[in-house]
């Protein structure tokens, strides 16, 4: 009999510690399930301003005429002028490219009516200038009267002949913008919890960020500014 009572004190106890412990595991899933959706999504932002760190300068020339060997022998005279005017100051022989002529047969274009006009070829010819050495190449292309008084005229009005400029250290200055970027984010975070009365957590998610580079304004696209956008979403707690 006394055995019998000690076995069922023993069972009461141990179904009285079950119903604590589910107690605890429903309140922990009800707490959950309360303050799952607790959390503020914001996003950082970090800019900087950068110095395009490679050019690419293309230097046209156009000739017209109507003896082929003879523009081929001015197209060529002008350019080992470009060439020495690029290596008499500074320019290195792997940044320099020299592109084939380019010929157009003014006469043999369809729809061509040419029978009015005076020249019957029409040739253009590039070297292009590739350096990371961007303030000598903008202080030549500063000098292009030099080459002016040589009689080499360059073509300057045409959109596919620009000169572009780029930022290629971009992976360098990444992971700090990136950090730059989550503490703003988080700054604005904090005052979202501070408004209503929470206090920050843990970060749930996060992407790698929006970059971008471009000009800074049309008249310096030497100058770029880098962007980055990221968007993190922090849970909430009182």
């Amino acid at each position: 009999m006394e055995q019998s009572m000690k076995e069922r004190i023993v069972s009461a106890v141990i179904l009285a510690a079950g119903i604590v412990v589910l107690g605890l595991c429903i309140k922990g899933g009800i707490d959950n399930f309360a303050f799952k959706d607790r959390k503020v999504t914001v996003k950082g932002l970090a800019e900087r301003e950068v110095k395009a760190d490679k050019v690419t300068w293309p230097i046209a020339t156009k000739e017209i005429g109507n003896d082929l060997p003879t523009l081929y022998q001015t197209i060529n005279d002008k350019q080992d002028k470009i060439r020495h005017f690029l290596k008499a100051n500074g320019i290195k022989d792997k940044e320099i490219t020299v592109g084939a002529p380019k010929v157009v047969d003014l006469n043999a274009q369809e729809y061509s009516n040419n029978q009015s006009m005076l020249y019957r070829y029409n040739i253009t010819s590039v070297i292009t200038v590739t350096s990371n050495n961007v303030d000598l190449v903008r202080s030549l292309i500063s000098r292009q009267g030099d080459l002016l008084r040589q009689g080499v005229a360059i073509v300057s009005d045409d959109y596919q002949y620009a000169t572009t400029y780029e930022y290629t250290s971009f992976k360098k200055l990444k992971p700090e913008m990136m950090k730059q970027a989550i503490e703003n984010a988080e700054q604005t975070a904090k005052q979202f919890a501070d408004n209503s009365k929470s206090k920050l957590n843990k970060i749930v998610a996060a992407d790698q960020g929006q970059f971008s580079i471009e000009d800074r304004d049309g008249n310096t696209p030497f100058i770029k500014k880098v962007r980055v956008v990221t968007t993190v979403s922090y849970s909430l707690k009182d």
